[in-house]
C-alpha cells in the first residue's frame, strides 16, 4: 500500500462499483466537453407468447450510439429480424440526437451482415480471440 491507497481486484466488479467509475468519468469530462449523457438504450423483439426472441443495446455518448450487443434466437436467424432491431436502435439514437453509430464484432460473427447495414470497417484488433479478430465498425446516421 503506497500513500494509504489499496488497489483491490474485482472479478466480476459490481454494477455498483461500475457506474461509480462511469459517473466519475462523465464528471471529468463534463468541464470541458459538455454532459455525455451514457445512456443504455435497447430495443427488444418478443414472439406472441411474450418470449424474449431478441434484442439490441447501445449506450448514447454525446452524439454516438455505440451497440454493445445484437443476440437473434437461433430459430428466428435469417428472417430479417437483427436488421429490423438494428434498424430501430437507429432511430431510437437517432431521436436522442445521435449524427454516427458504431458496432464492433468478431470476424466469424457478423461483419458482413454490418457492412450490408451500411457500416463500414475503420479498425481491426488482430488475433483478439485466438485466431479471430475483433472489426470496428461505424456509420453515420
Amino acid at each position: 500500500m503506497m500513500s494509504g491507497i489499496e488497489l483491490v481486484r474485482r472479478f466480476p466488479a459490481s454494477e455498483e462499483e461500475i457506474r461509480t467509475l462511469v459517473e466519475g468519468i462523465g464528471d471529468h469530462a463534463r468541464d470541458a466537453i459538455g454532459n455525455s449523457g451514457f445512456e443504455p438504450v435497447a430495443v427488444l423483439a418478443r414472439n406472441a407468447d411474450g418470449e424474449l426472441i431478441g434484442g439490441v443495446t447501445a449506450t448514447i455518448n454525446w452524439s454516438w450510439l455505440s451497440v454493445r450487443l445484437l443476440w437473434v434466437a437461433e430459430s428466428e436467424r435469417g428472417r430479417g429480424l437483427g436488421a429490423r432491431l438494428m434498424a430501430a436502435i437507429e432511430d431510437l439514437g437517432r431521436e436522442r440526437g445521435c449524427r454516427n453509430a458504431q458496432v464492433d464484432t468478431l470476424g466469424f460473427q457478423a461483419p458482413r451482415f454490418y457492412e450490408r447495414l451500411g457500416y463500414e470497417p475503420f479498425a481491426e484488433l488482430t488475433d483478439f480471440a485466438p485466431g479471430h479478430s475483433r472489426i470496428y465498425f461505424r456509420k453515420v446516421l
